[in-house]
């Protein structure tokens, strides 16, 4: 005897806004205990983020915090549509002060974020993103923990990276 199951996942833009609120009270938390940019600033970034997680134009985003230069901590949100993710809490996101603080931010972009839809979003952003060629592999790092935030079938899986 043999049984399949099919699981299908639905979600609207209101279940995107509930997980990108989650990541945005992470991102305001990191900003706040750090101190290297301002809670305003932090609210531009989650502005774009949600903008480009709502026109399904989002892979992934990538947060670090440097130190004259040098990774101290770290924290990737990548977008999963399986359905599969714990919706928990936002939390574990304070972060130490360091001497000469910096707060690198890098958003990936699907292939469908051509011209075109940049274009199309253009008015609605909040900042003027440019092309990052900085070394995000997060080599001096150590994978350690992180959080599932998910709202029927969408989902953010954030990934934390310690010394």
């Amino acid at each position: 005897m043999t049984q399949t199951s099919t699981q299908t996942t639905t979600y609207t833009t209101t279940d995107i806004e509930a997980v990108v609120r989650r990541i945005t009270a992470d991102i305001l938390m990191i900003a706040s205990s750090t101190g290297a940019v301002t809670e305003e600033r932090a609210l531009k970034w989650a502005n774009d983020i949600e903008l480009l997680a709502k026109n399904g134009y989002l892979n992934y985003v990538d947060l670090t915090l440097l130190s004259n230069g040098v990774e101290q901590k770290a924290t990737r949100f990548y977008i999963n549509e399986s359905g599969m993710l714990a919706n928990e809490r936002p939390g574990n996101a304070r972060w130490p002060k360091v001497i000469e603080p910096h707060l690198r931010i890098v958003l990936s972009y699907r292939d469908t974020y051509d011209q075109q839809a940049q274009d199309k979003l253009a008015g609605k952003m909040k900042e003027s993103w440019t092309t990052s060629y900085d070394d995000i592999s997060h080599s001096r790092l150590t994978q350690s923990g992180g959080r599932e935030y998910s709202s029927n079938g969408y989902g953010i899986q954030r990934k934390d990276y310690i010394q």
